[in-house]
This record gives C-alpha cells, sequence and structure tokens, in this order.
C-alpha cells in the first residue's frame, strides 16, 4: 500500500510534465522534405556539371542515361514529412478528383519531355482525393516517404507515398 501511495504522488507531480511532453511533440512542426534530398550524391554531381541545355528544335533535350537510373537516397526511406511539388495526375473520379499522381518539382516535368530523374518523381496515392483550379498551382502533400519504383507512360517514379493530406502550397507554410 505504501509503495502505491508513493507511485501515485509521483504521477500524481510528473503528469502535466508528461501531458507537455506529450502535446509538444503533437504539435511539432512536420518535417519539410527538400527535392535534393532525394537524390544520391553522384546524381547531384552530373547534375550540376551538366552543361546548359540548348533546344536547337531537333528533339527534346534529353539527360545523361546515368542520372535516370532511378537511384535512391536509402536514408529518406520510411521519412514522415511534407514535401511542395506539382501534380501530374494519374487516376481522376468522374467529378474530377484527382487520386493518384505524380509529384514532380517542377511545372510541366512528365508532361513536356524529357521528365525528370525518377528519383525526382513521387508517385502518390490520396483516397480522399481533391480538386486542383489548375495543374501548375502547387500544393504540399504530406505522409511517409517510401522507397518504390513506379513505372508509367508518362514517367518513373523512385519514391512514393500515400499521402495523408494534399493542400495548397503557400510559402508560408
Amino acid at each position: 500500500m505504501f509503495v502505491t501511495l508513493r507511485v501515485r504522488k509521483l504521477i500524481a507531480r510528473l503528469g502535466p510534465l508528461l501531458l507537455l511532453m506529450v502535446s509538444s511533440v503533437a504539435i511539432a512542426e512536420t518535417r519539410e522534405i527538400d527535392w535534393l534530398e532525394l537524390m544520391p550524391a553522384e546524381d547531384l554531381a552530373l547534375l550540376e556539371s551538366m552543361p546548359e541545355i540548348e533546344h536547337d528544335g531537333e528533339g527534346p533535350a534529353l539527360l545523361p542515361d546515368e542520372i535516370m537510373t532511378g537511384r535512391v537516397v536509402p536514408e529518406m526511406g520510411d521519412v514522415d514529412g511534407k514535401i511542395p511539388g506539382f501534380v501530374v495526375p494519374l487516376k481522376v473520379t468522374n467529378d474530377m478528383r484527382i487520386l493518384e499522381f505524380f509529384l514532380v518539382p517542377y511545372y510541366g516535368a512528365c508532361i513536356h519531355v524529357p521528365p525528370p530523374p525518377p528519383n525526382q518523381i513521387i508517385h502518390v496515392k490520396y483516397s480522399e482525393g481533391f480538386t486542383l483550379q489548375a495543374l501548375y498551382d502547387p500544393v504540399w502533400i504530406e505522409g511517409t516517404l517510401v522507397i518504390d519504383r513506379t513505372e508509367n507512360e508518362l514517367g518513373t517514379s523512385s519514391y512514393s507515398m500515400v499521402a495523408s493530406s494534399v493542400r495548397p502550397y503557400t510559402e508560408f507554410d
């Protein structure tokens, strides 16, 4: 009985502190994922050393084959966070709700050739669906990033996410 009373007093004293710790974890800011974090160092070096692409009208400019392999950063697997980007719809309902899409770092990717490297495309599923006014409107997606290859006629992604939220991008998020 004496130990039980002592434990109760300790819990009564520590209770508010524990509650504060739990609530601060719950309201902690979501990690923002940067697109460059998804590229291995060797791919980033290739990208940075590329000469400026000139369009001379003889077909689309192409990225080097080495950068299109889809190499990933293993540490980015199972990362909870949010990332901004542009939507390339893959699955849309009759009422124009987007359920599945590629998230890409810049407008027009996958629509204009060439698509970005696979490690710069995230395959996203969002069962709730959402609508966009225009494809050039950026969004934030939030969820757990997974290393998972998806191939589609519009492009190939090295990462995927089941989104817990999709919302319009604002600079102050």
